[in-house]
């Protein structure tokens, strides 16, 4: 789709992006299953973003690659402690090479529906394929679209609630193309920022097709990554899918 610029979120929002999300996701328990999925095998991350998972893998040991389509969020990795160490390519994680012979691949926090189509999306997960070696592994992190939740296709929602900053995110839906057009409205100290961004969101099963088509199979699928069991009631996933060869 035309409106879609893959760097032009993180363009926006790397300067406050880990001081917005601190406290939000589940990033230590994040942590422990990727390690524990990797068994020691070589990472890479796909959206690596700021390094939120990536600098505590590396300080665990792990050798941590990643892609991301913003150099200014790269930048806010390559300010922390070992950050600058992590070999990243910058470019569509969709289409972008960054090696070969990973044991696993890790695409958390909502970021497969950062991609614009489903074209797309299919492409990043016969990428994936790529990247891995036989038997390796591919994490999913996602959420679940509850469309019940929208008047008109709309809504207005709260994202974040603390004491030092509030978020508002203004939603609208065209669930014919299962696309989401997203503003979130960030207040702090008296200053107001917008920070827009689309999203192409996909159905769980939708994914597990596209695992299929890029030769991996599907073997975990959680709530959360702390290994909640995932139930018709839960509202996002972790999955991991296996390269069959």
């Amino acid at each position: 789709m035309s409106d879609f610029n893959p760097g032009s979120y993180g363009a926006g929002i790397a300067d406050e992006y880990d001081a917005l999300y601190e406290g939000y996701l589940e990033t230590d328990a994040a942590i422990e299953r990727i390690i524990e999925l990797a068994a020691g095998g070589a990472v890479l991350e796909l959206g690596i973003g700021t390094g939120r998972l990536a600098v505590p893998l590396a300080a665990h040991g792990l050798e941590v690659h990643g892609v991301d389509a913003s150099p200014e969020m790269v930048e806010v990795l390559r300010m922390k402690p070992g950050g600058a160490q992590i070999p990243v390519v910058i470019g569509d994680f969709a289409e972008v090479h960054a090696g070969s012979d990973f044991t696993l691949v890790v695409l958390a926090f909502n970021t497969i529906f950062a991609l614009p189509d489903q074209r797309a999306q299919v492409c990043c997960f016969a990428n994936a394929a790529r990247h891995l070696r036989p038997g390796g592994r591919f994490v999913v992190e996602a959420w679940i679209p509850d469309l019940g939740d929208f008047h008109h296709n709309r809504a207005v929602r709260p994202r974040i609630g603390r004491s030092d900053v509030v978020s508002i995110e203004v939603v609208d839906v065209d669930p014919v193309d299962q696309m989401m057009r997203t503003t979130q409205i960030v207040l702090r100290d008296g200053s107001v920022r917008l920070h827009p961004a689309n999203h192409r969101y996909a159905w769980p099963a939708e994914l597990d097709l596209m695992a299929e088509l890029a030769g991996m199979r599907r073997i975990d699928r959680w709530e959360n990554w702390r290994g909640t069991p995932f139930t018709a009631d839960s509202r996002e996933h972790v999955t991991v899918y296996q390269r069959e060869t």
